[in-house]
């Protein structure tokens, strides 16, 4: 991995009044993943969000076929989720000038274990060089030319959701069925249903661009303020895209903690509103747009430890034709495509947070697997406090927050944290 104290990666132009938004699909993922969780209502609240959700769309033949033929609590191999947040680029000030059309600035992939013990989502930079393939733009009908080389984030403009998945499937090798595009409004719905979500602050962040202004410390967040925390960019790490998706995982992960810990899956009409504030503000593929896909989704997390629930960051390094751009890690990208296609259970043990989070220094304790009732403990992170270089990357903490008797721990340049682990942002 490149040094994070090097040259900050997309730091091209000023950062967007109200663009940044898209990178919150990390946070509707996480309703997703367990949100729905919610044993013998997860079907009338399924079937009820999903009579008002927005419009579907269509993935490629074969990925549709899949979906409407294969249970997503027993795909071989395991099921494969997209994720996508976009917004058009009209109006925004982080780029030299306004580009008309929709992008794909946050993708994320989850992947279901086969068993249903773990989930990984792996989240790619938009600023990502990458192939794509020829795709037709289904609001135009625009077809653009296959490319060996282009902007990751320009794959949905290209040819809709489709496109992005059929990116992310060469990028891969895996098959993904299912995906949702989102929209940023289920954000601040969620975390007000939560009652706000507890974020620590390892050094005071201070973006003029979000208006987002945290001293160091612990902070409750909701509406507004959750939004601006996960758009900023300029306010955490080095100041670059890479910084803010390992920000992003601080309270992505707090998120699953409270919503596992504070009995939020028992509860009704919470568990109502959060469904509800995820699907209303989706537009899903037909795969995924099924009450029996959501009931299966749910059944198939049902009982699963945060400490099994892993965020990755796509292995990247320095593009030498442009700074303000990041390619693919081959190697460490391989490695990490053959564990998701194998379905092997990892571990990110020998790994190191983000470029913009480091180890909370009061996490202590064992997390803990969740019993197979369906019930899931509060979880926390099993390694002492590390004190975390300035750069904001830290040691991880030891195999047994992610149950590793059994895995197979990622290569330690892949960056990222379980759900478990107790983590703050680093200001900058």
């Amino acid at each position: 991995m490149p040094d994070a104290t090097r040259r900050p990666f997309a730091a091209h132009g000023k950062q967007a009044r109200r663009r940044g938004w898209t990178t919150l699909v990390t946070v509707v993922a996480s309703a997703l993943a367990v949100v729905l969780v919610s044993g013998t209502s997860v079907a009338a609240i399924a079937g009820a969000q999903l009579a008002t959700a927005p419009q579907t769309v269509q993935l490629s033949t074969d990925d549709q076929s899949t979906a409407k033929t294969a249970d997503i609590t027993a795909i071989k191999g395991g099921a494969n989720i997209l994720l996508i947040g976009s917004d058009t680029r009209v109006g925004q000030f982080d780029s030299d000038e306004d580009v008309e059309g929709a992008r794909n600035d946050v993708t994320m992939l989850i992947h279901i274990s086969e068993d249903h013990q773990q989930l990984t989502a792996v989240s790619f930079p938009r600023d990502l060089m990458v192939p794509i393939p020829a795709c037709t733009n289904p609001a135009s009908g625009t077809t653009y030319p296959a490319s060996t080389s282009a902007m990751f984030n320009t794959a949905l403009g290209n040819g809709g959701v489709s496109c992005v998945v059929d990116t992310v499937e060469n990028l891969t090798g895996l098959s993904i069925p299912y995906a949702g595009l989102i929209t940023f409004d289920g954000v601040i719905e969620m975390s007000n249903a939560l009652g706000g979500v507890d974020v620590c602050v390892a050094e005071p962040i201070d973006d003029t661009f979000t208006g987002l202004h945290l001293t160091a410390g612990s902070h409750n967040l909701e509406g507004s303020d959750a939004l601006a925390f996960l758009r900023t960019r300029h306010g955490v790490g080095d100041g670059s895209d890479l910084a803010r998706i390992s920000s992003q995982q601080v309270f992505l992960s707090a998120l699953l903690r409270k919503v596992t810990s504070d009995g939020t899956l028992s509860n009704p009409l919470t568990l109502y509103k959060l469904a509800g504030a995820a699907l209303s503000n989706m537009t899903l593929s037909d795969g995924l747009a099924q009450t029996r896909t959501l009931v299966g989704l749910a059944s198939a997390l049902r009982g699963m430890s945060t400490a099994n629930m892993l965020f990755v960051q796509y292995p990247v390094a320095d593009d030498p034709d442009d700074s303000a751009r990041v390619i693919v890690d081959q190697e460490t990208a391989h490695t990490l495509n053959v564990a998701l296609q194998n379905d092997v259970k990892s571990s990110l043990s020998d790994s190191s947070t983000g470029r913009a989070s480091e180890e909370s220094p009061t996490a202590g304790g064992t997390a803990t697997t969740a019993p197979s009732t369906g019930t899931t403990p509060s979880d926390t992170a099993s390694s002492p406090a590390s004190s975390g270089a300035s750069s904001g990357t830290s040691s991880a903490p030891s195999s047994s927050a992610t149950s590793t008797a059994t895995s197979t721990p990622l290569p330690s340049s892949i960056t990222g944290q379980s759900a478990s682990e107790q983590t703050c942002s680093v200001g900058n």
